[in-house]
Protein backbone atom coordinates (compact mmCIF):
# COMPACT_ATOMS: atom_id res chain seq x y z
CA UNK A 1 0.00 0.00 0.00
CA UNK A 2 1.14 3.62 -0.47
CA UNK A 3 -0.17 6.37 1.52
CA UNK A 4 -2.51 7.90 -0.69
CA UNK A 5 -5.70 7.58 0.67
CA UNK A 6 -9.26 8.64 0.15
CA UNK A 7 -12.18 9.06 2.45
CA UNK A 8 -15.70 8.33 1.64
CA UNK A 9 -18.62 9.79 2.98
CA UNK A 10 -19.15 9.38 6.27
CA UNK A 11 -16.23 7.21 7.12
CA UNK A 12 -12.91 7.81 8.77
CA UNK A 13 -9.95 7.31 6.86
CA UNK A 14 -10.08 3.76 6.20
CA UNK A 15 -9.78 2.56 2.84
CA UNK A 16 -6.38 3.38 1.09
CA UNK A 17 -5.26 3.00 -2.49
CA UNK A 18 -3.26 0.65 -3.66
CA UNK A 19 -0.20 0.99 -5.47
CA UNK A 20 -0.35 -0.30 -9.45
CA UNK A 21 1.71 -3.35 -8.85
CA UNK A 22 -0.55 -4.56 -5.79
CA UNK A 23 -3.61 -3.69 -7.88
CA UNK A 24 -2.25 -5.97 -11.07
CA UNK A 25 -0.92 -8.54 -8.94
CA UNK A 26 -4.68 -9.54 -6.77
CA UNK A 27 -6.11 -9.44 -10.71
CA UNK A 28 -3.74 -11.79 -11.61
CA UNK A 29 -4.37 -14.30 -8.55
CA UNK A 30 -8.04 -13.89 -8.50
CA UNK A 31 -9.83 -17.16 -9.55
CA UNK A 32 -12.36 -15.21 -11.52
CA UNK A 33 -13.67 -11.85 -12.15
CA UNK A 34 -16.67 -9.67 -12.07
CA UNK A 35 -17.44 -8.49 -15.63
CA UNK A 36 -20.53 -5.56 -15.50
CA UNK A 37 -21.63 -3.82 -18.95
CA UNK A 38 -25.48 -3.45 -21.00
CA UNK A 39 -26.66 -5.26 -23.91
CA UNK A 40 -27.86 -4.13 -26.90
CA UNK A 41 -31.00 -2.09 -24.79
CA UNK A 42 -29.26 -0.97 -21.92
CA UNK A 43 -29.93 -3.22 -19.87
CA UNK A 44 -26.79 -4.28 -17.40
CA UNK A 45 -25.32 -6.98 -17.55
CA UNK A 46 -23.13 -8.80 -15.05
CA UNK A 47 -20.90 -12.28 -15.35
CA UNK A 48 -18.34 -13.92 -13.90
CA UNK A 49 -15.18 -15.09 -16.20
CA UNK A 50 -12.14 -16.81 -15.78
CA UNK A 51 -9.32 -14.54 -17.37
CA UNK A 52 -5.59 -13.70 -16.96
CA UNK A 53 -3.42 -10.91 -16.92
CA UNK A 54 -1.23 -10.69 -19.88
CA UNK A 55 0.34 -8.27 -22.57
CA UNK A 56 -0.84 -5.33 -20.79
CA UNK A 57 -4.50 -6.51 -20.36
CA UNK A 58 -7.43 -8.48 -18.93
CA UNK A 59 -8.19 -11.71 -21.56
CA UNK A 60 -10.58 -14.17 -21.17
CA UNK A 61 -12.00 -15.99 -24.03
CA UNK A 62 -15.67 -16.76 -25.27
CA UNK A 63 -18.00 -17.99 -28.07
CA UNK A 64 -17.94 -16.11 -30.98
CA UNK A 65 -20.93 -14.98 -30.43
CA UNK A 66 -23.38 -14.00 -28.17
CA UNK A 67 -23.30 -11.65 -24.72
CA UNK A 68 -19.94 -11.19 -25.39
CA UNK A 69 -19.96 -10.21 -29.08
CA UNK A 70 -22.48 -7.77 -28.36
CA UNK A 71 -20.65 -5.94 -26.10
CA UNK A 72 -17.38 -5.32 -28.12
CA UNK A 73 -16.89 -1.25 -27.88
CA UNK A 74 -18.78 -0.93 -25.02
CA UNK A 75 -17.82 0.62 -21.77
CA UNK A 76 -17.34 -2.35 -19.11
CA UNK A 77 -16.22 -2.34 -15.56
CA UNK A 78 -14.64 -5.60 -14.27
CA UNK A 79 -13.78 -6.24 -10.49
CA UNK A 80 -12.45 -8.75 -8.20
CA UNK A 81 -11.94 -9.15 -4.57
CA UNK A 82 -10.96 -10.75 -1.61
CA UNK A 83 -11.43 -10.89 2.14
CA UNK A 84 -8.28 -10.73 4.36
CA UNK A 85 -10.04 -11.19 7.55
CA UNK A 86 -14.17 -10.42 9.15
CA UNK A 87 -13.21 -8.78 12.11
CA UNK A 88 -16.39 -8.92 14.64
CA UNK A 89 -18.00 -6.58 17.22
CA UNK A 90 -16.36 -7.65 20.28
CA UNK A 91 -12.91 -6.78 19.10
CA UNK A 92 -13.60 -3.73 19.33
CA UNK A 93 -16.71 -3.17 21.72
CA UNK A 94 -17.95 -5.77 24.70
CA UNK A 95 -21.36 -4.43 23.69
CA UNK A 96 -21.69 -2.23 20.35
CA UNK A 97 -22.29 -3.94 16.98
CA UNK A 98 -20.92 -0.84 14.90
CA UNK A 99 -17.45 -1.84 15.34
CA UNK A 100 -17.92 -5.41 13.07
CA UNK A 101 -16.18 -4.49 9.96
CA UNK A 102 -14.24 -6.39 6.92
CA UNK A 103 -10.35 -6.17 5.89
CA UNK A 104 -10.81 -6.67 2.42
CA UNK A 105 -8.57 -5.96 -0.62
CA UNK A 106 -10.54 -4.88 -3.82
CA UNK A 107 -9.59 -3.55 -7.47
CA UNK A 108 -11.87 -2.42 -10.85
CA UNK A 109 -10.99 -1.67 -14.43
CA UNK A 110 -12.95 0.74 -16.23
CA UNK A 111 -12.19 0.16 -20.33
CA UNK A 112 -13.77 -1.26 -23.47
CA UNK A 113 -13.54 -4.82 -24.81
CA UNK A 114 -11.70 -5.48 -27.89
CA UNK A 115 -11.31 -8.64 -29.64
CA UNK A 116 -7.97 -10.03 -30.27
CA UNK A 117 -7.80 -11.13 -33.69
CA UNK A 118 -4.01 -12.23 -33.67
CA UNK A 119 -3.74 -16.08 -34.02
CA UNK A 120 -0.02 -15.60 -31.98
CA UNK A 121 -1.56 -13.48 -29.41
CA UNK A 122 -4.77 -15.44 -28.99
CA UNK A 123 -3.05 -18.65 -27.88
CA UNK A 124 -0.87 -16.81 -25.55
CA UNK A 125 -3.84 -16.17 -24.14
CA UNK A 126 -4.74 -19.47 -24.27
CA UNK A 127 -1.28 -20.99 -22.77
CA UNK A 128 -1.66 -18.57 -19.86
CA UNK A 129 -5.21 -19.20 -18.91
CA UNK A 130 -3.71 -23.21 -19.01
CA UNK A 131 -0.80 -22.35 -17.20
CA UNK A 132 -3.35 -20.58 -14.50
CA UNK A 133 -5.91 -22.88 -13.87
CA UNK A 134 -3.89 -26.30 -14.96
CA UNK A 135 -0.58 -25.11 -13.42
CA UNK A 136 0.73 -28.91 -13.32
CA UNK A 137 0.41 -29.37 -17.10
CA UNK A 138 -0.36 -32.38 -18.41
CA UNK A 139 -1.33 -31.14 -21.94
CA UNK A 140 0.82 -30.03 -25.21
CA UNK A 141 1.76 -26.42 -25.09
CA UNK A 142 -1.06 -24.59 -26.75
CA UNK A 143 1.14 -22.72 -30.11
CA UNK A 144 -0.70 -20.78 -32.86
CA UNK A 145 1.09 -23.02 -35.38
CA UNK A 146 0.48 -25.72 -33.57
CA UNK A 147 -1.57 -28.25 -36.39
CA UNK A 148 -3.41 -29.88 -33.27
CA UNK A 149 -4.88 -26.19 -32.09
CA UNK A 150 -4.60 -24.29 -35.04
CA UNK A 151 -8.37 -24.50 -35.92
CA UNK A 152 -9.47 -24.28 -31.96
CA UNK A 153 -7.48 -20.73 -31.92
CA UNK A 154 -8.86 -19.33 -34.96
CA UNK A 155 -12.23 -19.95 -33.86
CA UNK A 156 -12.24 -19.33 -30.57
CA UNK A 157 -12.87 -15.94 -28.85
CA UNK A 158 -10.60 -14.27 -27.23
CA UNK A 159 -11.54 -10.18 -25.74
CA UNK A 160 -9.20 -8.24 -23.63
CA UNK A 161 -9.62 -5.06 -21.62
CA UNK A 162 -6.68 -3.09 -21.55
CA UNK A 163 -4.95 -2.14 -18.34
CA UNK A 164 -4.43 1.29 -18.63
CA UNK A 165 -8.11 2.82 -16.17
CA UNK A 166 -6.87 0.54 -12.95
CA UNK A 167 -8.32 1.56 -9.35
CA UNK A 168 -7.48 -1.15 -6.40
CA UNK A 169 -8.43 -0.07 -2.85
CA UNK A 170 -7.56 -2.11 0.64
CA UNK A 171 -9.24 -1.82 3.65
CA UNK A 172 -6.45 -3.61 6.41
CA UNK A 173 -7.02 -1.46 9.34
CA UNK A 174 -4.87 2.23 8.47
CA UNK A 175 -7.98 3.76 10.31
CA UNK A 176 -6.77 2.13 13.66
CA UNK A 177 -4.34 3.44 15.89
CA UNK A 178 -1.17 1.60 16.11
CA UNK A 179 -1.56 -0.34 19.61
CA UNK A 180 -5.64 -1.05 18.86
CA UNK A 181 -3.96 -2.80 15.64
CA UNK A 182 -1.80 -4.80 17.72
CA UNK A 183 -4.79 -5.79 19.67
CA UNK A 184 -6.69 -7.21 16.93
CA UNK A 185 -3.51 -9.18 15.67
CA UNK A 186 -3.83 -10.53 19.71
CA UNK A 187 -7.57 -11.47 19.07
CA UNK A 188 -7.00 -12.65 15.42
CA UNK A 189 -4.37 -15.55 16.97
CA UNK A 190 -6.39 -16.73 19.72
CA UNK A 191 -9.43 -16.70 18.07
CA UNK A 192 -7.25 -19.12 15.25
CA UNK A 193 -9.61 -19.27 12.49
CA UNK A 194 -8.13 -20.94 9.39
CA UNK A 195 -7.02 -17.78 7.60
CA UNK A 196 -6.62 -15.84 10.65
CA UNK A 197 -2.42 -16.34 10.78
CA UNK A 198 -2.35 -14.88 7.11
CA UNK A 199 -4.58 -12.22 7.83
CA UNK A 200 -2.20 -10.97 10.60
CA UNK A 201 0.78 -10.86 8.08
CA UNK A 202 -1.24 -8.96 5.76
CA UNK A 203 -2.28 -6.41 8.38
CA UNK A 204 0.93 -6.12 9.66
CA UNK A 205 2.90 -5.50 6.27
CA UNK A 206 0.14 -2.63 5.33
CA UNK A 207 0.73 -1.18 8.65
CA UNK A 208 4.60 -1.32 9.83
CA UNK A 209 4.25 1.27 12.88
CA UNK A 210 2.19 -1.67 14.85
CA UNK A 211 3.51 -2.89 17.39
CA UNK A 212 5.05 -6.53 17.55
CA UNK A 213 2.58 -8.86 19.47
CA UNK A 214 4.03 -11.01 22.30
CA UNK A 215 3.51 -14.24 20.41
CA UNK A 216 5.44 -12.62 17.57
CA UNK A 217 8.38 -11.50 19.76
CA UNK A 218 11.88 -12.97 18.74
CA UNK A 219 15.55 -11.96 19.12
CA UNK A 220 16.79 -8.32 18.02
CA UNK A 221 17.18 -8.58 13.88
CA UNK A 222 14.72 -11.16 13.73
CA UNK A 223 10.96 -10.75 12.49
CA UNK A 224 9.04 -13.88 13.50
CA UNK A 225 5.75 -14.89 10.91
CA UNK A 226 2.65 -16.64 12.36
CA UNK A 227 2.38 -17.93 8.07
CA UNK A 228 4.89 -18.00 5.63
CA UNK A 229 4.06 -17.60 1.79
CA UNK A 230 5.17 -19.12 -1.68
CA UNK A 231 7.41 -16.87 -1.53
CA UNK A 232 9.06 -17.81 1.04
CA UNK A 233 9.74 -21.36 -0.25
CA UNK A 234 13.02 -20.75 -1.85
CA UNK A 235 14.41 -19.44 1.08
CA UNK A 236 12.96 -22.61 2.91
CA UNK A 237 14.30 -25.15 0.75
CA UNK A 238 17.43 -23.42 1.14
CA UNK A 239 17.26 -24.66 5.23
CA UNK A 240 16.21 -27.90 4.96
CA UNK A 241 17.30 -29.41 1.60
CA UNK A 242 20.65 -30.11 3.68
CA UNK A 243 19.43 -31.18 6.95
CA UNK A 244 19.93 -35.17 7.65
CA UNK A 245 16.09 -36.03 7.80
CA UNK A 246 15.32 -34.84 4.51
CA UNK A 247 18.79 -36.06 1.96
CA UNK A 248 16.75 -38.76 0.46
CA UNK A 249 13.52 -36.46 -0.22
CA UNK A 250 13.05 -34.84 -3.52
CA UNK A 251 13.36 -30.91 -3.61
CA UNK A 252 10.05 -30.71 -5.16
CA UNK A 253 8.41 -32.95 -2.29
CA UNK A 254 9.41 -30.85 0.46
CA UNK A 255 8.51 -27.96 -1.42
CA UNK A 256 4.64 -29.83 -1.78
CA UNK A 257 4.78 -30.51 1.86
CA UNK A 258 5.48 -27.09 3.20
CA UNK A 259 3.32 -25.11 0.90
CA UNK A 260 0.28 -28.07 2.33
CA UNK A 261 0.98 -27.88 5.99
CA UNK A 262 -1.72 -25.96 7.93
CA UNK A 263 1.34 -24.10 10.23
CA UNK A 264 3.80 -22.61 8.25
CA UNK A 265 6.01 -20.44 10.38
CA UNK A 266 9.33 -19.31 10.14
CA UNK A 267 11.61 -15.35 10.62
CA UNK A 268 13.75 -13.49 8.60
CA UNK A 269 16.25 -11.02 9.18
CA UNK A 270 16.14 -6.99 8.87
CA UNK A 271 17.83 -7.75 5.30
CA UNK A 272 14.49 -9.89 4.01
CA UNK A 273 16.37 -13.18 3.77
CA UNK A 274 14.08 -16.54 5.46
CA UNK A 275 16.55 -17.23 8.93
CA UNK A 276 14.02 -20.07 10.32
CA UNK A 277 11.09 -22.27 9.52
CA UNK A 278 8.93 -24.99 10.85
CA UNK A 279 5.69 -26.49 9.84
CA UNK A 280 2.89 -28.85 11.63
CA UNK A 281 0.07 -30.77 10.98
CA UNK A 282 -2.70 -31.50 12.95
CA UNK A 283 -6.62 -31.50 13.77
CA UNK A 284 -6.73 -28.45 15.51
CA UNK A 285 -7.90 -30.58 18.26
CA UNK A 286 -6.63 -34.23 19.47
CA UNK A 287 -3.37 -34.41 17.28
CA UNK A 288 -0.52 -32.57 16.16
CA UNK A 289 2.84 -33.21 14.50
CA UNK A 290 5.73 -31.27 13.97
CA UNK A 291 8.24 -30.99 11.07
CA UNK A 292 11.03 -29.41 9.37
CA UNK A 293 12.24 -27.01 12.46
CA UNK A 294 15.16 -25.44 10.89
CA UNK A 295 17.55 -22.12 11.99
CA UNK A 296 20.09 -20.48 9.55
CA UNK A 297 23.90 -21.54 10.97
CA UNK A 298 24.50 -17.96 11.77
CA UNK A 299 21.40 -17.70 13.55
CA UNK A 300 21.94 -20.80 16.38
CA UNK A 301 22.39 -20.03 19.99
CA UNK A 302 20.77 -16.78 19.77
CA UNK A 303 17.29 -17.93 21.02
CA UNK A 304 15.44 -17.99 17.78
CA UNK A 305 14.82 -21.52 17.68
CA UNK A 306 13.00 -21.67 21.10
CA UNK A 307 10.88 -18.44 19.92
CA UNK A 308 9.89 -20.39 16.53
CA UNK A 309 9.15 -23.51 18.33
CA UNK A 310 7.15 -21.81 21.32
CA UNK A 311 5.34 -19.92 17.61
CA UNK A 312 4.85 -23.16 16.50
CA UNK A 313 3.50 -24.69 19.50
CA UNK A 314 0.87 -21.68 20.05
CA UNK A 315 -0.55 -21.74 16.38
CA UNK A 316 -4.02 -22.63 16.36
CA UNK A 317 -3.65 -26.06 14.36
CA UNK A 318 -1.48 -27.35 17.37
CA UNK A 319 -2.32 -25.19 20.71
CA UNK A 320 -5.11 -27.43 21.88
CA UNK A 321 -3.84 -30.83 20.48
CA UNK A 322 -3.48 -33.59 23.12
CA UNK A 323 -0.47 -34.88 21.80
CA UNK A 324 2.37 -33.71 19.97
CA UNK A 325 4.63 -35.69 18.32
CA UNK A 326 7.79 -34.67 16.71
CA UNK A 327 11.27 -37.22 15.82
CA UNK A 328 15.08 -35.59 16.59
CA UNK A 329 17.90 -37.67 16.72
CA UNK A 330 20.15 -34.73 17.81
CA UNK A 331 17.63 -31.96 19.66
CA UNK A 332 16.43 -34.29 22.75
CA UNK A 333 17.78 -31.34 25.14
CA UNK A 334 16.22 -28.20 23.12
CA UNK A 335 12.75 -30.43 23.14
CA UNK A 336 12.62 -31.31 26.41
CA UNK A 337 11.99 -27.82 27.49
CA UNK A 338 9.17 -27.69 25.98
CA UNK A 339 7.30 -30.40 27.77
Amino acid sequence: MDQRSIKLPGMRKEIFRMVRDEAVALLARSPVVHLATTDATGVPVLRTVHAVVIDGALAFHGAPAGEKMEAMGRPVVISAEETVAVIPSYFFDPELACPATTYYRSVQVHGSLEIVEDRHAKARVLAALMHKYQPEGGHVPITADDPRYRKQVEGILIVRVALERLDGKGKLGQNRRPEELARVLEQLWRRGLPGDPAAIEALRRANPSTPTPAFLRAPPGARLSCALTPDDLDGALALLVDEYWNVAVPRAAIARALLHSGAWVGAHDEGGRLIATARALGDAGKFAKLYDVAVAPDWRGRGLGRALVRLLLDHPLVRDARTVHLRTRDAQRFYADFG
